[in-house]
């Protein structure tokens, strides 16, 4: 089973100064750990939104829209793509990623099954 783990943080909560070396130290533990067990297949952080483009489908016209957008209140950070035997060894892993970020970070897993039919 294929899961993708969408990343969420809080845009309006962040640490002022972001990642502290300690939670780097571990998301690489973390992450060289999952490449071991074959859990993990691809993850990246994702550029600010502000540079972001949308593509709109309307009455069949297609509209670009530059960031940043007004509405940003469910920001995707970043994702993982994991491969589990389960839905929850899924959640699992991702409890741990969200764990290790510690009690200053505000964010949520967006966790969704790759449809493989």
């Amino acid at each position: 089973m294929r899961y993708l783990m969408l990343i969420r943080p809080d845009m309006d909560n962040l640490p002022p100064q972001g990642p502290d070396e300690k939670l780097e130290e571990d998301m690489g533990r973390l992450i060289e750990e999952m490449t071991k067990a074959g859990v993990l297949l691809d993850t990246a952080g994702l550029r600010p939104f502000d540079e972001a483009a949308r593509i709109r489908l309307s009455n069949g016209e297609t509209t670009v829209l530059d960031g940043p957008f007004t509405e940003s209140k469910e920001v995707v950070g970043g994702y993982c793509l994991l491969q589990t035997r389960s839905r929850d060894e899924a959640v699992e892993w991702g409890t741990r990623f969200l764990r290790i970020h510690g009690p200053e970070w505000t964010m949520e897993l967006e966790l969704r099954e790759l449809d493989e039919a």
